[in-house]
């Protein structure tokens, strides 16, 4: 048994980013207009779309499971908000105008059927840093590990599908960026010039990488992160986007983030910026899609 992944997911050197979230209900016209969205994704060179489905859809179209994301309270308040939506595209490219057309024509192909809910529109933030200034994933999988991280293994039904999980995340930069560049340091795990890991002698417990970095039975629980940067001067920050092999790395990942892990300890990152969205999603392989939609 063999699945061909949805391209987008690690299609690479792209600019410009679009996410939107829907509301629908599973039936015959959602298949067809969904169908029709693809369609639209096919006459493109220069874009990659990414459809994935929350538990309602997928359930519907294939008798496939996926638990809904539910609201995480944390230590000192903390908090990611349940927004379980139904539909995620992501769109990404080389040309904001191109990703703008592709998507206009997404959004006319589902209107009829769906609500849309959000729209981020997103962009690369000098070389690939986020809006902080740090350079965002350093510690990404890459090569044929990124493989193994997102996607299900051959001999599963679901093979070469991939669990995701979304979430906006709405930064407070002024008070990050009143903070001495050390004292951020301390905050993500990181050198900010050039993401070299601190020491674990100097890396503080409740460092962003101490926290984000999870292992079971001596084996690190990996994700394969690809978050973008949004926004203007009024409100910005990162829709975080990753993809995963199974769903349960990102409930351990967000419980130690939220200190739920049991050692009284939170990613101080946290204090600087808030989840204001969170979903799970299943993004199926390309053959598992043309028959969810058949």
């Amino acid at each position: 048994m063999t699945g061909t992944p949805q391209n987008g997911i690690f299609a690479q050197a792209n600019q410009f980013y679009l996410a939107l979230e829907y509301r629908c209900a599973a039936s015959p016209e959602l298949k067809t207009a969904i169908k029709a969205a693809r369609a639209v994704t096919a006459t493109s060179l220069d874009t990659h779309t990414v459809f994935a489905f929350g538990n309602t859809l997928l359930r519907g179209f294939s008798g496939g499971k996926l638990n809904d994301f539910t609201s995480i309270s944390g230590a000192s308040g903390h908090t990611v908000p349940a927004t379980q939506r139904d539909l995620l595209v992501w769109v990404h490219g080389t040309r904001a105008d191109t990703n703008f057309d592709i998507a206009r024509e997404i959004h006319n192909a589902l209107h009829a059927q769906c609500e849309l809910k959000l729209e981020v529109p997103g962009f690369n933030y000098r070389e690939n840093r986020d809006l902080t200034g740090f350079i965002d994933g350093s510690a990404n999988p890459a090569n044929d590990e990124m493989y193994d991280v997102a996607l299900i293994a051959e001999g599963a039904e679901a093979v070469g599908g991939s669990y995701v999980f979304s979430a906006q995340f709405v930064h407070d930069l002024a008070a990050f960026n009143k903070l001495s560049v050390h004292s951020q340091e301390a905050i993500i795990g990181r050198t900010k010039p050039d993401s070299v890991e601190l020491d674990s002698s100097v890396k503080p417990m409740d460092a962003h990488v101490s926290r984000a970095e999870v292992s079971e039975n001596g084996v690190e629980l990996k994700i394969y992160r690809r978050s973008f940067p949004y926004g203007g001067v009024q409100q910005h920050g990162l829709y975080f986007l990753a993809f995963a092999s199974d769903q349960h790395r990102f409930d351990a990942i967000l419980k130690n983030m939220y200190g739920l892990s049991g050692d009284g300890l939170h990613d101080r990152l946290l204090n600087f910026t808030r989840a204001v969205t969170g979903s799970y999603w299943f993004a199926p392989s390309e053959e598992k899609l043309d028959s969810m939609l058949a």
